[in-house]
């Protein structure tokens, strides 16, 4: 056996590259993100005893898991319930975003500095140990729960723009793409989750969705701190070949030299920067606002509720998932061959990403009152959505990589305020007049929004590397390292990342 091989085999699998195991334990994260929040939107279903129909819960949760052929119901079953009424199941539901908002910026900046393998892996750690005491802290009081969301969206805050620092330094420019496709299995875990833990609280009651999510968390922690590292240099089981290789391809910083200043006024008077944040914070509001309404929207205007149905449900996420993951090869591949530049393909995939799904909203305000073109337009938008990690969602570690996280948690932070903008928004326009009329005016809304964010990345958007990113005078190293960035690199073929 060559000492190449003799390496590999001393990896976690034994036959996995590092980064291909990196690919897989960031998108089992991130689909475990998006799990550790949806399942109270499931669980309380039945949290809640309904005085006036107690068997409500029960046809709201058969709903959930009628495609997996559930025929137990949760009547069966002595399980503690809640006396909470609308208001409070609503302010429930919401106060994760309190947190959540709150460390967007810092969990970036924390992970320039200390390294995204404890941000990522202890923030989720500890979710998941509160996402275990959840059952506890409902009985402790409402306030008790409330207060744990907030920790829960305080701790989940920093997992997004942690990401992108990590990638700087283990993914090479030529599949960064691809690499951000993981970031949406968070859409694919929603989607998995809402009929499994459907399926669990049917047998064995609500605390199941909890306690199910909780261990899977820990489980992942764990794995997570024995396999990721936050560069190859600091791996302790990396081949030779495959060390090698990133270091070359990506320069990776002197650990002598601590951490660099964030350069705030050049990040800040930066068009590239704001194209960034503008533009994701358009793209979030558009996704919150028909993610969260499509079901009241199918419910009050076609008379038909979505949930019937848990695949039909379930295809936007899926649909995402997909495009995110299909776009995101079609662009690496497509920059990697010289067929086209970055900034060109980051440019090209937003505007179809972003834009195509405002013109959707156009069409929508005008065919919304069909049951079959709504639920088809409004799924083909958030399918199409999908396309943005081959375009903006990555595309600070293009400009900035010394600073990704940083500024994708600036673009966060705006768009965690937008999903409670477009929750308010709805609110104040169907508010006693609930019709279509009022829903075209959100379609309109919608669709100006989503333009407006494509029209600006295509203006003011980039994907060449800023002079701000490194703080040191530009020298021979640095203009050789600027080309490096931006050449497609051939990795060796043992080595490429078929992740």
């Amino acid at each position: 056996m060559a000492k190449t091989e003799k390496s590999f085999a001393r990896n976690f699998t034994g036959c996995l590259t590092c980064v291909q195991v990196l690919n897989i334990m960031v998108l089992l994260g991130f689909m475990l993100n998006y799990a550790l929040r949806v399942n109270l939107t499931i669980a309380i279903v039945e949290m809640i005893y309904d005085e006036a129909d107690n068997h409500t819960a029960v046809a709201h949760l058969t709903n959930l898991t009628d495609h997996v052929n559930v025929t137990q119901h949760p009547e069966h079953i002595e399980q503690t319930r809640y006396h909470w009424d609308t208001k409070q199941k609503n302010h429930l539901l919401g106060c994760f975003f309190w947190g959540y908002v709150l460390t967007e910026l810092p969990g970036g900046r924390l992970a320039e500095i200390i390294g995204a393998r404890r941000v990522f892996g202890y923030s989720t750690l500890l979710a998941s140990v509160l996402t275990l005491l959840s059952p506890a802290a409902a009985a402790a009081g409402f306030g008790w729960i409330v207060a744990l969301r907030v920790a829960l969206g305080f701790l989940l805050g920093v997992t997004w723009p942690a990401i992108l620092p990590m990638a700087s330094k283990w993914i090479p420019p030529m599949d960064r793409s691809k690499f951000m496709s993981n970031m949406m299995a968070s859409s694919l875990g929603a989607a998995i989750t809402m009929p499994v833990c459907g399926f669990l609280i049917a047998h064995f009651g609500w605390e199941s969705a909890f306690y199910f999510t909780g261990i899977i968390g820990v489980m992942w922690s764990v794995a997570w701190f024995a396999v990721v590292y936050d560069s190859p240099a600091q791996h302790p089981r990396i081949s030779d070949a495959e060390r090698n290789y990133l270091l070359k391809a990506l320069p990776q910083d002197n650990n002598t030299k601590g951490h660099m200043p964030a350069p705030w006024r050049a990040m800040l008077r930066s068009a590239p920067v704001w194209a960034i944040i503008i533009t994701h914070g358009a793209s979030v509001f558009g996704y919150f606002t028909v993610v969260n309404q499509l079901p009241s929207y199918i419910e009050s205007i076609l008379h038909f509720n979505i949930k019937h149905n848990g695949l039909l449900s379930s295809l936007p996420y899926l649909g995402k998932y997909l495009c995110a993951l299909a776009s995101s090869v079609l662009a690496d591949s497509l920059r990697r061959s010289g067929r086209l530049s970055t900034t060109a393909a980051r440019k090209l995939f937003t505007g179809f990403a972003v834009g195509l799904p405002g013109v959707m909203m156009i069409v929508q305000a005008f065919l919304g009152h069909d049951r079959v073109w709504s639920i088809a337009i409004f799924t083909l938008a958030l399918t199409i959505n999908g396309a943005v990690t081959a375009g903006y969602l990555g595309n600070g570690l293009d400009i900035a990589p010394n600073f990704s996280g940083t500024i994708f948690g600036m673009a966060n932070t705006l768009s965690s305020f937008g999903g409670w903008l477009s929750t308010f928004m709805v609110g104040e326009l169907t508010h006693e007049n609930n019709t279509y009329e009022q829903w075209q005016i959100v379609f309109y809304i919608l669709a100006g929004t989503y333009l407006l964010g494509a029209l600006c990345f295509v203006t003011l958007g980039s994907g060449e590397l800023q002079p701000w990113n490194s703080p040191a005078p530009a020298s021979a190293a640095t203009k050789q390292e600027e080309e490096l960035l931006n050449e497609p690199l051939q990795p060796p073929q043992q080595l490429h990342n078929k992740v």
